[in-house]
């Protein structure tokens, strides 16, 4: 497996920032740039054929899905103490995400997640 271009993590970051910065909270925005941060590392470390970050928000919902090509399902796990960083993004996205999951592609998969997407000014959560 050849090495992953992890400079697209940043470009991505910051195209998500600079769609969302007048639609959606600010907290909301920072959840979304971590939460799409750890998937397409993920997926980027995971898979030697890249990956593709689609983007929907609405009045009511922001969805970022990350589609790549490797078959194997992520789930979150608890890493050992010598694990350092390592194995800690799925945690962090079912914690932080009000929605997630994995759907099974015939040539990979696409991981996602959900987070309220109400504009700024509106009542976020609880």
């Amino acid at each position: 497996m050849r090495r992953a271009d992890l400079k697209a993590v940043g470009e991505v970051r910051r195209a998500l920032r600079d769609l969302l910065r007048h639609r959606c909270r600010a907290d909301t925005a920072e959840v979304a740039e971590l939460l799409t941060t750890e998937l397409v590392t993920n997926a980027l470390v995971h898979t030697d054929q890249g990956a593709e970050v689609g983007i929907r928000l609405d009045d009511a919902r922001l969805r970022v899905e990350v589609r790549d090509s490797a078959d194997k399902r992520p789930r979150p796990y608890v890493p050992i103490a010598d694990d350092g960083t390592h194995g800690r993004g799925l945690l962090l996205v079912q914690a932080l995400a009000d929605a997630w999951g994995v759907d099974p592609l015939a040539d990979g998969k696409v991981v996602w997640f959900e987070l309220d997407g109400k504009p700024p000014g509106e009542s976020g959560r609880p």
